[in-house]
């Protein structure tokens, strides 16, 4: 990892693809470790909700327990990132189809698109790690929304299940902190989409 990360003060924000909590959880460690600051921000719906993958109180505490500060759950916390300049770049990891079409709609109605809105005030780079089941459906023309929008960028996906699920996408988690770094440089990673891991 080079040193891009040391001290970067990253918007870690989650929203509610609970089936991979785990992989996201890994890759916050790993950009601390790496040096990097997380500012933990969580969705109602991931904040909020208990599943087969963990408790919502669970999920909270590991969370907190990463990035030693506590969860920013609402929107007023959130609002006030921007203004208070508390992140130099916004990762969102999961971000759902759901928080993709708010995103592309300027919708803020949830911590976690109040963030991001907050965030971009200052026209800095946010960085996004899709899991749906519907990206190639009816999310398609929210995330080509994205795609052309200033200041996104994606962690590259992968077609997890491209016969039992021939919709879906997932981000290839392990390479968010590359896509950090080349959100930084004004890169977006390619290839975008996968059709075997990386």
């Amino acid at each position: 990892m080079s040193e891009i990360l040391k001290g970067l003060r990253i918007g870690f924000a989650m929203t509610g693809s609970f089936c991979t909590f785990s992989q996201c959880f890994e890759q916050a460690e790993l950009l601390i470790q790496n040096g990097a600051e997380l500012l933990p921000i969580m969705s109602g719906n991931a904040s909020g909700t208990d599943t087969r993958f963990g408790t919502a109180e669970d999920n909270i505490s590991k969370l907190e327990s990463i990035t030693g500060k506590n969860v920013i759950t609402s929107i007023t916390e959130a609002e006030t990132i921007g203004p208070k300049e508390l992140t130099d770049i916004m990762v969102v990891a999961p971000c759902t189809s759901n928080t993709a079409a708010k995103l592309a709609s300027s919708i803020t109605d949830t911590p976690v698109t109040m963030a991001v809105k907050s965030h971009l005030r200052r026209g800095k780079p946010v960085v996004l790690a899709l899991a749906s089941n519907d990206s190639l459906l009816g999310s398609a023309k929210n995330i080509g929304e994205l795609f052309n929008r200033k200041n996104y960028y994606f962690v590259p996906m992968l077609q997890d299940d491209c016969i039992n699920k021939p919709a879906s996408l997932v981000a290839e988690f392990s390479l968010i902190p590359d896509a950090v770094e080349a959100a930084l440089k004004g890169i977006q990673l390619r290839p975008i989409i996968y059709h075997t891991k990386p």
